[in-house]
């Protein structure tokens, strides 16, 4: 069943009537003041496209091969913790709907239900993303458990050293169930080098490695045979008045120097945003608030019928680029511009029905 959203910006507004306060301030806050999570947004905002005209833009081709896969538009769904939340499924209803529109899901370690109930809810190939909750045996034995399951590849977290002060759901006194748990965070807090190289090991498998913001550490990760190098501040809910996350795609890709994928995730919206990233170098994008609005708004139909706007965007945006195929985008097609709107969460839509979500 596909839902009748024609925008993504209607879809939002049911999943804001459906999540009661404390689940939407989870789900939309960021840290602190919020400023790592307005300036993701305000990095699409200030880029602009440089279209080309003239070319027979009749037949498109909006997909890429990552890990081995053939997705059908360049992005993943991120890992989200306490997918509960949103809808009964969780992680289930993602994975399903990865498999069902035709990309990968990429599964949080603090989500339910098990890794191997959403493993084995679909065929086709999903990513494991990490917290590290316990020592080198707590993380053997989620490795073990991974492998058997039939994980395609692993992703580390590392942006999560401290628990940040998301003083959104903090002022409602509302806890989601990732907080609820009881963790050690010092494993978090003394992850190094050297505990990555452990990790990458012990899983033998595709790694990414997920919260490089920096060349420094983009280049560093490289020298360590990263194989995705992961562009995130974590959707501006870890550390506050940090940079938007395309304002360092482009350090991070010179300093990758083709020698691993780079994906990004943080303020994607809308298909012109994929595309926006796929110039200025990521191989694909990852879905985060935009996946957790969908399954809020329709569960597994919600998060299909949100992937297929975004593709409908992306064909039409790649149509007046005048690129046919993905591969064919350059830095050349975007360039530096004034943004129109002032940064804020939902910049994309300001000018539809309805306006700013209440």
């Amino acid at each position: 069943m596909s839902l009748d959203f024609v925008s993504n910006e209607e879809m939002i507004q049911e999943a804001r009537r459906r999540l009661e306060q404390g689940a939407w301030d989870y789900l939309v806050g960021g840290s602190a003041s919020e400023t790592s999570l307005r300036r993701n947004r305000l990095a699409f905002d200030k880029v602009a496209f440089r279209p080309r005209i003239l070319v027979d833009v009749s037949e498109i081709d909006t997909s890429v091969t990552f890990l081995g896969q053939k997705l059908r538009i360049p992005a993943i769904l991120a890992p989200i913790g306490s997918l509960q939340v949103f809808t009964p499924e969780a992680g289930v209803a993602s994975t399903q709907a990865a498999t069902e529109f035709g990309i990968m899901h990429a599964l949080s370690s603090v989500t339910e239900p098990t890794l191997e109930e959403t493993a084995a809810a679909t065929p086709t190939p999903k990513i494991f993303q990490l917290y590290v909750h316990g020592d080198m045996k707590w993380v053997e034995d989620i490795i073990s458990r991974v492998k058997e399951a039939g994980y395609a590849a692993l992703a580390l977290t590392v942006d999560v050293a401290h628990y940040s002060r998301r003083e959104r759901p903090m002022v409602t006194r509302y806890r989601p169930p990732t907080q609820r748990a009881t963790r050690n965070r010092n494993y978090l807090a003394s992850l190094t080098w050297e505990t990555m190289d452990m990790i990458k090991e012990m899983a033998g498998l595709p790694f990414l490695l997920k919260g490089v913001q920096t060349a420094e550490d983009a280049a560093i990760a490289v020298e360590h045979g990263v194989d995705v190098i992961w562009a995130s501040n974590h959707g501006g809910r870890q550390g506050d008045h940090g940079l938007g996350t395309l304002d360092t795609l482009p350090e991070i890709v010179q300093a990758v120097d083709g020698k691993a994928r780079v994906i990004m995730d943080g303020g994607v919206q809308r298909g012109s945003d994929i595309l926006k990233a796929v110039a200025m170098g990521a191989d694909a994008v990852a879905l985060g608030r935009m996946q957790g609005y969908g399954l809020a708004a329709g569960g597994k139909d919600g998060v299909v019928r949100m992937l297929e706007i975004l593709e409908d965007e992306l064909i039409c945006e790649m149509g007046l680029t005048g690129v046919t195929s993905l591969s064919e985008l350059t830095p050349s097609h975007v360039c530096k511009a004034d943004p129109v709107t002032p940064p804020h969460e939902m910049s994309s839509w300001v000018n539809l029905p309805g306006g700013r979500i209440r």
